[in-house]
C-alpha cells in the first residue's frame, strides 16, 4: 500500500500536535490549595462502601445529577441500582420529625430492607420498602460522644463528664451522676493509648454497657487559654506529666434492664492500665489486659460480668522493656469457648488461639512481619481473614488462616496496599486497593481470592500536573538494618545542577510514612516542593511502625538519638548524589517530627541549614505519662536519657535558621515546650523564628492549613 506524502505529512501533523497537547496537559504546576485542601486531586473513592447486613450486597453514596445517591449492588452480579436520592430520605426523616438533610448521613445497615441512622441526636430507621423512617429513639442535644448497640435501638452518649443511654420508649437512664467534674464516664482512657479510641463497650445484645470510669482528681490541672472573650479565659485541662500523678481507671458495667451498675474488681495498685476490654459472647464474662504502670507486665483477666468479681488470669506476657496490648479478643464465632489474641511476643505482632481458659491451643501465624488487623471469621469459625506486612514491610495484603491446622492462604492480588472489608457471610471480601503508581482499585473477592467483580478503577487525577520521579529504596542503618526512604526529584530535573533538599521527617513510634500505595505515602505539599526546585526526601528511622518489636525497642529509654543516627545516614546518602547541593538541606516535622527537626538542627548543627518545627516535644519530663513513660521509664528512673534528649541542653548549637510554630490550645504536645525552647533561647542570646496559631490544638486543620503551608514554604524559599 502506497501512502502518499501528504497524508504522512498529515499524520505527523496529528501526532506532533497531540504530543504537543499532551505536554500542555501535563504542565500545570500545583497551588497550595491544591496541594492542601482540592478534593479534586484524591484518588476517586466510592463513599460509604459497606456490605449490607445479612446479605451478599454493598451500598455507597454516588453524586450523580447533581444528587447524592444510595446506590447497591451484589457480590454476584456487575448490576447495580439506584437505591435511594438524599432528597427522598431527607423528606421522609422530615415527615419524622428531622430537619433537612445536607448530606448523606452515616448508614447502618440492620438487615437488607431497612438501616438506620444516628443525626440531629435522634435515632432513626429507614424501611426501603414502605419509604417512611421513624424515630427509634432521641438524645440529649448536648451530647458530646455517642454509640449504637449492636442492635442499633440503644445510644450510649456522654454529657460533661457523665454517662447515659437512650433506650426506645423510655426515659434517658443515668449511668453516672457526678458532680466532681474530675471524674469521667464513658470517655476514652488512659489519652487513648494502648489502642483505646473509645470508652463504652455494648454487650453483644445490647442488654449491657461496659465503660471506662475515668478519676483524675489526682492529676495536675494544667492551663490551656482561650484568647477568643475578652478577657481572655482560662479552660483547664487534666494532663498528667512523666513521673507525676496518674489517673485511676475502673471498668463499671450497666445493666440496662435494671438500671444497675456494677463495678469490676481489678484490684491495686490503682494506677494501673486498663485495656482491651471485651465481652464474652455469653455476656457473662468480661476481659481486661491489665498491664503495670512501667507497662512491662501484662496480665489478661477475666471477671465475672454480674459480680465484677475477678474469676482468673488466663495468662501473662512480660518484657524487659514494654509490652503493649492494643488489641480485644476475638472470640470464634462456631466455638465461643475460643478466641484469637494478637500479641508481639515473639517480636513481630501473631495470632494466637487460646481457650476461654487461658490455655493456648496453637500459635496461627509466624514470621518476621506483622499481623495488621483481624478482618473476622468463616461462619463455620473454621478460617479467620487478616492483613499483614508479609509480603515486605511497605505492603499490605489480605490473608486467611485455618484455625484447626495453622494453613495460610494468600487472598489478595497486585503489589501495594490493601484495606478490606469481610462480608456478613464471609463469602467475599472488598479489597480497597492502591500502590505507588495506581491510584485506586476496589475490588470484590470471593474467599478463594479471584476477583469477582471491579467496582471502581480510579483515574489519575493528577495527570494535568507536572511531577517529578518519585523512588522508594533501602538504605542501610549502622547496625546493617534496612530503612526505606522515598525520594522526590524536580520535574524536568538537570542532573548537572545542584538542588536543595527538604527531608520531611517524624520518625516516632506506630507512624510509617513511606509506603507501596498512591505516591508512595507523599502529599502533595511535597510534590509542590518539587515543583518548586526542592528535592524531598523522607526517611523510616528506627523506632517506627510496622516493622517488629526490635525496630521499635532500638530507641527505648534514649529517644532522638537512633533515630537521628539514622536520618543522618540518610543525609549521607544525600550528599553521595552529584545532584544534592550539600550546603542547602531542610529538615522539616510535626510532633514528634518537630522533636526530630529540633534534635538534627541543634545536635548535628552543621548538618541543616534551615528547620521548621511544628508542635515539637522539647522536654520529654513535660509529655504525658503512658506515651513517655513506655519509651523512657520515669525521669526518676531514666535521668541520662531524658538528660540527654532534652533539647533546652542544645540551644546554644543552633547555627542554621529555625522556625518553631505551635498551636496555643495544644492538648497533647501542650504550648509549654516551645515557649520553654524560646526562654532558653532568650538567655543564651540565641536568635530564632517562632509563630503560634491562636486556638489551634496539635493540628492545624481546616482553611488556615494553607496558611500554615505557605509560611512553612516560605521558610524554605527565604533560607534555602
Amino acid at each position: 500500500m502506497i501512502i502518499s506524502h501528504h497524508y504522512r505529512r498529515l499524520t505527523l501533523f496529528f501526532v506532533l500536535m497531540a504530543a504537543t497537547l499532551q505536554l500542555q496537559a501535563q504542565n500545570k504546576m500545583l497551588t497550595m490549595e491544591d496541594a492542601i485542601t482540592n478534593p479534586a486531586l484524591l484518588p476517586e473513592n466510592l463513599r460509604q462502601l459497606t456490605w449490607v447486613a445479612e446479605t451478599d450486597d454493598f451500598s455507597y453514596v454516588k453524586q450523580t445529577n447533581g444528587e447524592q445517591v444510595l446506590m447497591r449492588g451484589s457480590a454476584k452480579s456487575p448490576r447495580q441500582t439506584e437505591l435511594l436520592p438524599l432528597s427522598k430520605l431527607s423528606s421522609a426523616l422530615e415527615a419524622a420529625g428531622a430537619e433537612k438533610l445536607n448530606s448523606y448521613p452515616i448508614l447502618h445497615w440492620a438487615d437488607g430492607n431497612s438501616f438506620v441512622i444516628n443525626t440531629q441526636n435522634k435515632i432513626y430507621r429507614y424501611d426501603l420498602r414502605s419509604g417512611k423512617a421513624a424515630v427509634v429513639t432521641t438524645y440529649s442535644p448536648e451530647a458530646d460522644y455517642s454509640e449504637l448497640d449492636p442492635t442499633l435501638q440503644r445510644v450510649a452518649y456522654t454529657k460533661g463528664n457523665n454517662l447515659y443511654v437512650s433506650s426506645p420508649g423510655a426515659p434517658d437512664a443515668a449511668v453516672s451522676e457526678e458532680a466532681n467534674v474530675a471524674i469521667v464516664f464513658g470517655q476514652a482512657a488512659h489519652r487513648s493509648e494502648f489502642g483505646i479510641t473509645k470508652g463504652t463497650f455494648w454487650s453483644p445484645s445490647g442488654s449491657m454497657l461496659a465503660f471506662y470510669r475515668m478519676d483524675q482528681s489526682m492529676v495536675t490541672d494544667y492551663p490551656l487559654v482561650d484568647v477568643n472573650p475578652l478577657p481572655a479565659r482560662q479552660n483547664a485541662i487534666k494532663y498528667p506529666m512523666a513521673g507525676g500523678k496518674s489517673h485511676h481507671v475502673t471498668v463499671g458495667i450497666f445493666n440496662t434492664a435494671k438500671k444497675k451498675v456494677t463495678y469490676l474488681k481489678t484490684g491495686e495498685p490503682a494506677e494501673q492500665y486498663l485495656t482491651n476490654v471485651t465481652w464474652s459472647p455469653d455476656e457473662k464474662h468480661i476481659y481486661v489486659a491489665v498491664l503495670n504502670r512501667d507497662q512491662n507486665h501484662m496480665k489478661l483477666n477475666r471477671y465475672d460480668a454480674l459480680t465484677g468479681e475477678f474469676e482468673k488470669t488466663l495468662f501473662e506476657e512480660k518484657n524487659e522493656k514494654y509490652v503493649e496490648p492494643e488489641h480485644s479478643l476475638y472470640f470464634v464465632p462456631t466455638k465461643p469457648d475460643r478466641f484469637v489474641w494478637i500479641s508481639e511476643r515473639t517480636g513481630f505482632d501473631h495470632l494466637y488461639l487460646y481457650d476461654r481458659n487461658g490455655k493456648q491451643i496453637r500459635q496461627l501465624t509466624n514470621g518476621d512481619w506483622m499481623v495488621t488487623e483481624v478482618l473476622g471469621f468463616s461462619p463455620k469459625g473454621d478460617e479467620l481473614y487478616y492483613t499483614s506486612t508479609a509480603e515486605g514491610p511497605l505492603e499490605r495484603h489480605v490473608y486467611s488462616v485455618n484455625l484447626n491446622n495453622g494453613k495460610v492462604k494468600k487472598l489478595s492480588q497486585g503489589t501495594g496496599t490493601h484495606h478490606a472489608q469481610l462480608s456478613p457471610g464471609s463469602k467475599y471480601i472488598i479489597d480497597n486497593y492502591s500502590s505507588q503508581f495506581i491510584p485506586r482499585k476496589i475490588w470484590i473477592l470471593n474467599s478463594e481470592g479471584k476477583v469477582a467483580q471491579t467496582l471502581l478503577t480510579a483515574t489519575n487525577p493528577l495527570t494535568e500536573y507536572k511531577l517529578g520521579e518519585t523512588t522508594i529504596f533501602p538504605i542501610k542503618a549502622d547496625d546493617g538494618t534496612a530503612l526505606y526512604a522515598r525520594m522526590i526529584t524536580p520535574p524536568d530535573m538537570d542532573k548537572n545542577k545542584k538542588y536543595p533538599v527538604v527531608v520531611y521527617v517524624y520518625g516516632g513510634p506506630h507512624v510509617q510514612l513511606v509506603t507501596n500505595s498512591w505516591l508512595g505515602g507523599a502529599n502533595l505539599w511535597m510534590h509542590l516542593m518539587a515543583q518548586k526546585g526542592y528535592i524531598v526526601f523522607t526517611l523510616d528511622s528506627r523506632g517506627s511502625g510496622n516493622r517488629g518489636l526490635a525496630f521499635e525497642q532500638a530507641t527505648f529509654r534514649q529517644l532522638g538519638t537512633v533515630e537521628m543516627a539514622d536520618q543522618l545516614k540518610g543525609v549521607d546518602y544525600l550528599k553521595s548524589l552529584p545532584f544534592v547541593d550539600q550546603n542547602r538541606l531542610g529538615v522539616h516535622g510535626w510532633s514528634f517530627g518537630g522533636f526530630m527537626t529540633s534534635s538534627l538542627m541543634l545536635r548535628a548543627p552543621e548538618v541543616f541549614k534551615v528547620g521548621v518545627a511544628g508542635g515539637p516535644v522539647i522536654d520529654w519530663k513535660y509529655y504525658e505519662v503512658m506515651y513517655t513513660e513506655r519509651y523512657m521509664d520515669t525521669p526518676e528512673q531514666n535521668p541520662q536519657g531524658f538528660e540527654e534528649s532534652s533539647l533546652l541542653n542544645y540551644v546554644s548549637n543552633l547555627k542554621g535558621k529555625l522556625l518553631m510554630i505551635h498551636g496555643t490550645v495544644d492538648d497533647v504536645v501542650v504550648w509549654q515546650h516551645s515557649l520553654q525552647f524560646v526562654k532558653k533561647a532568650v538567655d543564651e542570646g540565641i536568635l530564632l523564628d517562632y509563630f503560634v496559631y491562636p486556638g489551634h490544638p496539635h493540628n492545624v486543620r481546616g482553611k488556615d492549613r494553607v496558611h500554615l503551608m505557605r509560611k512553612v514554604t516560605q521558610y524554605f524559599d527565604e533560607n534555602l
